[in-house]
């Protein structure tokens, strides 16, 4: 077993990202985002699951747009192209399923 900290600095500094976690399975990372902030499009090629710790954050998918809070979770294929906005200050885990 092991516990792994992320952190919340969002009080410190603006937009944060970073790698958390890896194995030849998984690659676990955690990006913070203060509300109005987002990242252009791009994508994986993996599948990837996304969990809201806090905050609302509005995702476009492939053209389509949903918002994100800790009480959903969000799975995109490999490659669907995706960006994101932080519609208030937000502590977003992405895990990336090799």
């Amino acid at each position: 077993m092991q516990v792994i900290s992320t952190p919340y600095v969002l009080n410190e500094r603006k937009k944060q990202a970073g790698k958390v976690f890896e194995t030849s399975k998984a690659q676990v990372l955690n990006i913070q985002l203060k509300s109005g902030e987002s990242i252009p499009d791009h994508f994986a090629d993996c599948d990837v699951l996304i969990i809201v710790r806090s905050g609302i954050v509005s995702f476009t998918v492939n053209d389509e747009t949903v918002e994100l809070t800790s009480e959903s979770l969000l799975h995109m294929e490999p490659k669907e192209v995706h960006s994101l906005t932080a519609k208030e200050d937000a502590d977003v885990v992405v895990v990336k399923i090799k």
